[in-house]
């Protein structure tokens, strides 16, 4: 399908405003009457040598597989009997930070994390698959079409370990980018 120069000049400016592809998709149709599949708008952008900005999605804190820290982190010093606090929630004051352990950068050993991409999607899915976690924890995984990630393990209130979000984050990337994702 070939679209008019306008019509290309506004899925640039609508690219450069931040909208992802679905928001085009619906845009062409509704505006310019264009009916396109998501896989040729995507095509298209690639075509105009337009790049989508990926807009971090808000954090849900009630899902692990969103957020991750950047290192292990080490829990808070609690202080010592002899050590002076402000009294009211029994922090150590700011001459006491000097004395409060450094961060601990090391890895704490590597991840035997697992991840596979289905060959065939589950129904109501962008991309889905399974994971089995350092723990031995397997669970599927799928991402919507909103870009929301789901995991379902057997085991109710399972929270894969901060190390293993990581993994499974980076190995999801890397996987999906070298499926053309």
């Amino acid at each position: 399908m070939s679209l008019t120069p306008e019509q290309k000049q506004a899925v640039a400016a609508w690219v450069a405003a931040g909208d992802n592809l679905s928001l085009v998709q619906k845009k062409l149709n509704e505006q310019f009457k264009v009916s396109m599949t998501y896989m040729d708008v995507r095509f298209l952008v690639d075509d105009l040598g337009l790049e989508l900005k990926n807009a971090a999605p808000k954090a849900d804190a009630s899902d692990v597989t969103k957020t991750a820290p950047a290192v292990d982190q080490a829990p808070p010093r609690q202080p010592t009997a002899e050590e002076s606090t402000d009294g009211v929630d029994g922090t150590p004051e700011a001459s006491d930070e000097a004395n409060l352990p450094a961060e601990d950068d090391t890895n704490h050993g590597a991840s035997t994390l697992t991840l596979e991409v289905d060959r065939i999607m589950r129904p109501g899915t962008v991309v889905s698959g399974t994971v089995t976690f350092s723990d031995g924890v397997s669970g599927k995984w799928a991402l919507d079409q909103q870009g929301r990630l789901m995991l379902d393990t057997p085991q109710k209130g399972y929270q894969p370990s901060p190390a293993d979000v990581q993994t499974f984050q980076r190995e999801l990337q890397a996987q999906l980018q070298r499926q053309g994702y």
